[in-house]
C-alpha cells in the first residue's frame, strides 16, 4: 500500500512540473514579459487549456506556449516513431494547433522560459497543413 502511495505522488509531481511550464508560460505572456502579444489575450487562456493537455501526452516531457500561439514540447524519446505518434495524437485532439517539437541542443541554449516563449512555432508544420485542411 505504501509503494502505491509513493508511486501515485511521483506521479503527480511529474505532472504538477510539467503543467507548470504551461502556467510558466501563461504567466509570461500575460504578464507583458514577452512583449507586445500577436494575439488577443483569451486567445492565450485557449491556448494554456492545449498546453496544459500536450504537457499530459505520453511521450511529452515538457510542454510550454508560445508567443505566436504554437504548443512547444520536449519530447521524452526523441526517435521518428515516438514524435510522428506524438504529433498525430495532438493533431487528432487539436486539428487547428501547431506543435513544435524543442531539440536538446535547443532547449540547451534557452537558458529561461521566456526564451522558449518567444521562439517561434514558424518552423513546424501545421496540424490544419498535415491534417490536409
Amino acid at each position: 500500500m505504501r509503494r502505491i502511495a509513493i508511486l501515485l505522488l511521483l506521479l503527480t509531481a511529474s505532472t504538477a512540473a510539467k503543467a507548470d511550464n504551461c502556467g510558466k508560460s501563461r504567466e509570461y505572456l500575460l504578464g507583458s514579459l514577452a512583449g507586445e502579444l500577436p494575439m488577443p489575450a483569451q486567445s492565450y487562456e485557449a491556448l494554456f487549456k492545449t498546453c496544459m493537455a500536450a504537457s499530459a501526452m505520453s511521450n511529452v516531457k515538457d510542454a510550454y506556449m508560445l508567443k505566436d500561439g504554437g504548443i512547444a514540447v520536449v519530447p521524452k524519446q526523441d526517435s521518428i516513431s515516438a514524435t510522428a505518434a506524438t504529433l498525430s495524437q495532438f493533431c487528432n485532439a487539436y486539428p487547428r494547433a501547431t506543435l513544435r517539437f524543442i531539440t536538446r541542443k535547443e532547449l540547451a541554449l534557452s537558458k529561461s522560459t521566456l526564451a522558449i516563449v518567444r521562439m517561434s512555432s514558424g518552423s513546424a508544420t501545421s496540424c490544419k497543413k498535415i491534417m490536409g485542411g
